[in-house]
């Protein structure tokens, strides 16, 4: 037998935009580790989400996210899909469920349109140093936007932030050699204005050259720009623009809950709209 899957473009509203994302209906088929790295990199998309039974009465599901390289804990676009995908075809309820992955427990709120999910734990990591930064990703400390320095921050998955000026966004041209010799999962380049943010995410170790929508990054830049002190107390609303320059649009919606000054929570939402189904008739 098969294993049947669907193709849902996440963080849109309509098909060929968002983020592409390959949902593998694993449930009564017991694959490897290996075997569904293989089915990720067959796909080829930033990421393939497979289906699971939960291994805890806590969660209504279980979920393992893999890029074309590796595995990763937590990813928002694979949760979203998922969660989508799951309620769609009756296998969980649509309204508040629980998600078991590698970050944890994490709270969904799945409907008709698509998905909001949690964030995983707030961290922030070192600070780093704007030149270099600005070098890996194709810009001159000129385009840097001095408001926040850039550094590391997470909510299930590292990211490095690189805060820069709104028409240095679209310039960016990033080398993922010198991403990936500076020890980054991830370089983040984002500018905000308000209550809106434009950002790509260059990865260097994960397979993926540049993501169209990446929802762990998002949960994460809250983190960053709490910890930068660009966000007040209480909740904040950011909404986020990506994949633009990849000819792929995507929106996320932000929210991000501070108390004196600290993150305590952060979720992301989208939209997910189905492109294709069909059947994996061999299996590694």
């Amino acid at each position: 037998m098969g294993l049947h899957f669907d193709v849902v473009d996440v963080f849109t509203g309509r098909a060929y935009a968002g983020n592409p994302l390959a949902v593998v209906r694993s449930e009564e088929q017991e694959l490897s580790t290996e075997a569904m790295q293989r089915i990720a990199g067959e796909f080829h998309l930033s990421e393939t989400v497979f289906t699971l039974p939960p291994t805890t009465p806590e969660a209504d599901y279980r979920v393992r996210i893999f890029t074309p390289a590796v595995e990763l804990p937590f990813a928002g676009h694979p949760s979203v899909g998922a969660a989508w995908v799951l309620a769609r075809d009756g296998m969980i309820k649509h309204g508040d469920v629980v998600q078991e992955c590698g970050a944890g427990l994490l709270p969904v709120f799945v409907d008709a349109d698509g998905a909001r999910v949690a964030g995983g734990r707030p961290e922030v990591g070192d600070d780093l140093e704007a030149p270099l930064l600005a070098d890996a990703a194709g810009l001159t400390v000129d385009d840097v936007d001095g408001a926040a320095a850039p550094g590391i921050a997470a909510a299930g998955v590292p990211f490095a932030f690189l805060l820069v000026r709104p028409d240095a966004v679209a310039r960016a041209a990033p080398d993922a050699a010198s991403i990936g010799a500076l020890g980054l999962t991830g370089l983040v380049v984002v500018s905000v204005e308000g209550a809106a943010a434009h950002l790509r995410m260059f990865g260097a170790g994960v397979g993926v050259d540049e993501d169209p929508a990446t929802g762990s990054a998002a949960v994460a830049l809250g983190v960053f720009l709490a910890d930068r002190g660009l966000l007040d107390d209480g909740e904040s609303t950011v909404t986020i623009t990506q994949g633009v320059e990849m000819g792929r649009p995507s929106l996320l919606e932000l929210t991000v809950q501070v108390e004196a000054g600290v993150v305590r929570g952060t979720t992301v939402r989208g939209g997910v709209v189905a492109v294709s189904r069909g059947e994996l008739t061999a299996l590694p």
